[in-house]
């Protein structure tokens, strides 16, 4: 089979290029594996290139900024079956603060948005935005900027959740009914504010096995399904005094890279299966343990 993956920032964010490389190269390494072809845009029109490789495609995975991922996942969308979630679940998930509000409203933790005169310490960070970028502690009376919002800062350590939602195709063209979500690893985050209070992130560390796993899981569960995500997605959380989900991505992480180095099945098998709606039970881990930092370098222990 054809596998399309097209990822937007190699060429066109030297900033995030280098995480966008290093992901494509760990699922077309996957995908080739199970023996299939892998395609990726060539092109300068991004869009474009979607729309003139996918037809000739039989599964396709678009990776691009949140704010970017709805429009390019439309578009393929269109030509192929995406192995990523729809362009609708990705919009809302593109919101910081439609996303939370649908979260709070299904029980989840979430973090508060706060305005300029909050007792506490406060966050800035994009509406819409990818990975750190932008995200600060706000300075006294500070105001967020048009497309920015305040919320109160969270004490805790920062982990993602990873999981790949499932579906079963119905013979309706769109229809799917969802099927439990296949649980894949937790993931200490290296985040942290540098000295002038700006959020950067170094990498991480798969599989962690902190206290509150169990609990992490299922509200990691919960959040993919009230928002209706399908596929790789990967789940931000704080975990302190609550288990507070941070940003639901729904796409490909920088913690694939750890986690293809962990598990014993080919993270593309694992794609290919949930998506037509016949997922493993779960994944197994082969005892090792995978670092990897914000440039794509991966150590293996």
């Amino acid at each position: 089979m054809n596998v399309l993956i097209a990822e937007y920032t190699a060429v066109r964010n030297p900033f995030l290029a280098p995480e966008g490389k290093a992901m494509v190269s760990a699922l077309k390494k996957s995908f080739e594996a199970c023996g299939h072809s892998v395609v990726m845009p060539s092109g300068s029109d991004f869009d474009a290139e979607i729309a003139r490789l996918a037809p000739d495609c039989d599964y396709g995975l678009v990776i691009a900024p949140d704010e970017l991922l709805a429009k390019y996942t439309h578009t393929l969308e269109l030509a192929t079956h995406n192995l990523g979630s729809d362009s609708t679940a990705i919009a809302v998930c593109a919101s910081k603060r439609l996303s939370s509000k649908l979260l709070a409203k299904a029980g989840i933790d979430v973090p508060a948005e706060v305005p300029v005169d909050f007792a506490g310490k406060r966050v800035i960070k994009p509406v819409k935005g990818a990975g750190s970028v932008d995200v600060r502690i706000a300075k006294v009376g500070e105001l967020p900027k048009a497309g920015e919002m305040a919320v109160e800062f969270l004490e805790g350590e920062h982990y993602s959740v990873s999981i790949v939602g499932s579906r079963v195709v119905g013979e309706a063209c769109g229809f799917y009914s969802g099927l439990p979500p296949v649980f894949l690893t937790i993931n200490r985050q290296i985040s942290y504010p540098d000295e002038d209070g700006r959020f950067v992130y170094k990498g991480g560390e798969t599989p962690v096995h902190p206290t509150r796993e169990v609990e992490m899981i299922e509200v990691a569960k919960k959040a993919i399904e009230t928002l209706g995500c399908q596929g790789y997605v990967g789940i931000d959380m704080v975990v302190g005094e609550k288990i507070w989900v941070v940003d639901v991505n729904p796409r490909p992480t920088m913690s694939i890279l750890g986690i293809v180095k962990v598990i014993e099945e080919e993270i593309a098998d694992v794609l290919l299966k949930a998506t037509v709606g016949l997922p493993p039970e779960c994944v197994h881990y082969n005892n090792k343990t995978a670092k990897y930092d914000d440039m794509g370098g991966v150590t293996v222990e």
